[in-house]
């Protein structure tokens, strides 16, 4: 999965750093795309020495490399650099590339969206000792958003529950959804697959987690059994298609990034 780097180990404690040359800068438009360089499926990104006249604030360290986001608005023009979809990053860049990319992504989106107090209006300031940012008139501190998500593989049989959806990646896929408040986990996929797909389910059982920044989620991967009448009656705003499919049927995604893919693949296996 996307997070799977080692022996690269990603160290997301927070520091109060000031760039050196040796470092990356990370900077995204305003469309949340990032500028790189891409050659053969590997991403270069500016250097510490090129941006330090930028507004930066650190991200997170990978192996011995320091990462820090660029804040500035402006745009950066730079020969054989130019700003990429985090779309196609995932279908052809390599796998830690596409990791720093996504996490940082999840970093960008909540600076972006956090500048000003939603108590008071004044404009917030980056916290001095932890991940945060703080409201210097009433004392206000927010923190990183992080979405909790599920994905359900349901299981009849030698079947599993295929989906793809209406909108966005046109792969095979699971189940999914967000949690509610006032929901668990667990409730979130039964309440899911019912509303996706009429199903109701059973045996609801914990599999995998990973974080997904690119839609700043935490994603829960859980197996579970159909349970009674197995019709699907599939919610056309939300899937283009839903199918029970024999596991040596399975169509994989074309890489091994997400945790859905991981879910396929174990049951196509038989583990």
């Amino acid at each position: 999965m996307i997070q799977d780097i080692f022996p690269s180990r990603l160290d997301n404690a927070f520091l109060s750093a000031e760039i050196k040359d040796g470092d990356i800068v990370l900077e995204f438009d305003v469309d949340g795309r990032i500028l790189a360089c891409e050659d053969a499926g590997r991403l270069s990104f500016i250097s510490g020495s090129e941006g330090k006249d930028f507004q930066l604030v650190y991200l997170f360290s990978l192996d011995d490399r320091r990462y820090f986001l660029s804040l500035d608005t402006t745009g950066t023009d730079k020969d054989g650099y130019t700003y990429h979809d985090l779309k196609d990053i995932r279908d052809t860049s390599v796998q830690k590339d596409v990791f720093i990319v996504f996490t940082a992504y999840h970093l960008w989106r909540w600076y972006t969206d956090n500048r000003f107090c939603g108590r008071c209006a004044d404009r917030l300031i980056f916290h001095e000792k932890e991940r945060a940012l703080r409201c210097p008139k009433c004392g206000n501190i927010i923190y990183p958003r992080i979405n909790p998500a599920v994905i359900v593989g349901v299981i009849k049989g030698d079947c599993l529950l295929i989906t793809k959806y209406r909108r966005g990646y046109a792969h095979s896929a699971l189940i999914a959804g967000f949690t509610e408040i006032g929901e668990t986990l667990e409730e979130t996929v039964h309440r899911e697959v019912m509303e996706e797909t009429g199903i109701r389910v059973k045996n609801v059982r914990y599999y995998k987690s990973q974080p997904w920044g690119m839609a700043q989620d935490i994603l829960v991967g859980f197996f579970c059994e159909a349970d009674g009448d197995n019709e699907i009656k599939m919610d056309e705003d939300e899937l283009k298609y839903a199918a029970w499919v024999r596991r040596e049927d399975i169509e994989l995604q074309p890489n091994s990034l997400s945790l859905t893919n991981e879910m396929m693949k174990v049951f196509k296996e038989n583990d």
